[in-house]
């Protein structure tokens, strides 16, 4: 399974953030530094409105969401990139991960010890980043003296590994991310191979106060973040982590009316896990009936036997083709049967590319 590893500075508020991602309290949330050490995992539901709807439907017995891994990672501070603090550790939990929600501290509380001793979200994402850089850096120089002596010898791929790195080399010596620097499709297909920290899809958590919820732009730590992620095509995303973390206690009707009395639509915690999913190059595609209604995970780009065979490795083998609805189509027809009669259900072969909301029953022989 995919993850996504939460980062931040000590205490910004993300351990609080897993806790309320999770809906549990696993993960030591304390008003002091590496309050987290060893990384704490959680498998999350990703929230789908169209189950509910789809259960009502068919009558199904049970609803099966599709699911996301988070991980929370000990905090960084200065000079990580050479082992201080847990910086070594951090470093080996972040690279493991495929995706990273950088939580910010936007708010501000005299109770809570900022490492750094103010509040500036800026500050603090330079921090990770040039930590983070720093390390690349090294990979990077490593790698490209390894690359030289090849490309010498005559290896053209070597060759051509050298003119990425070249490229990502003066990006990294500036403190960027190497997801910044100017390359090719192709030459994005060849720097993922060097799994870089820097090159990872990247999520802003901006962590407001309650206050700052029903119109977080008119929060100037807010605007900040955001423009600083756009500037690098990343993902803003404003959550109230201490907000989310005491909702886990309320049943859903009750949040939603909480939230509803706050000015605020819908919960901070469910569009992250959403934005992780899609960012992690994830999408869902549904099964229905009487026994269950599903969404299955499979990556964007999946063709119809690989997703068959999510289900099971049987379908897959002896995959003939995919009965396919989609969402609003069964949703608007009442059923599958009345989708099927106004001629809304397809027949798809081996070459058909799985597409978000497909309602999919699978033909096979074994």
């Amino acid at each position: 399974m995919l993850q996504a590893g939460i980062v931040g500075l000590p205490n910004v508020g993300k351990s609080t953030l897993f806790n309320a991602l999770t809906a549990q309290e696993a993960a030591l949330a304390a008003n002091y530094p590496f309050a987290t050490i060893e990384p704490n995992v959680g498998v999350v539901a990703v929230p789908d409105e169209r189950l509910a709807v789809m259960e009502k439907l068919v009558k199904a017995q049970k609803v099966v969401p599709a699911t996301v891994e988070f991980v929370d990672i000990a905090g960084l501070v200065r000079g990580a990139s050479k082992g201080e603090g847990l910086g070594n550790q951090f470093l080996a939990n972040i690279r493991e991960t495929d995706a990273v929600i950088q939580v910010v501290r936007c708010f501000e509380d005299e109770n809570i010890i900022h490492v750094e001793g103010s509040v500036d979200p800026i500050r603090d994402i330079e921090t990770i980043q040039i930590e983070l850089a720093l390390a690349d850096l090294a990979s990077v120089e490593k790698r490209r003296d390894k690359a030289q002596r090849a490309a010498k010898a005559g290896d053209k791929a070597a060759k051509t590994e050298m003119e990425v790195l070249e490229k990502i080399l003066p990006v990294l010596e500036e403190g960027r991310p190497a997801r910044s620097a100017d390359l090719t499709d192709d030459e994005k297909k060849i720097a993922k191979g060097f799994f870089l920290l820097t090159t990872k899809p990247t999520i802003y958590a901006a962590n407001v106060d309650e206050d700052s919820l029903a119109d977080p732009d008119s929060n100037p730590h807010v605007q900040t973040v955001k423009k600083h992620a756009e500037s690098e095509n990343a993902e803003t995303v404003v959550i109230c982590a201490k907000l989310e973390a005491e909702l886990v206690a309320l049943d859903e009707a009750e949040r939603v009316e909480f939230l509803a009395d706050l000015g605020v639509s819908s919960s901070g915690v469910g569009n992250m896990i959403k934005s992780a999913y899609k960012m992690l190059g994830l999408m869902s595609f549904l099964t229905a009936g009487e026994k269950e209604v599903r969404a299955w995970t499979i990556p964007v780009g999946t063709k119809a036997p690989k997703a068959a065979g999510e289900i099971h490795s049987d379908i897959e083998r002896g995959f003939i083709r995919a009965e396919i609805i989609s969402y609003d189509d069964l949703i608007n027809s009442g059923s599958r049967k009345a989708a099927a009669e106004k001629g809304l259900a397809r027949l798809e072969g081996k070459e058909y590319v799985m597409q978000e909301g497909d309602v999919v029953d699978f033909r096979f022989n074994v």
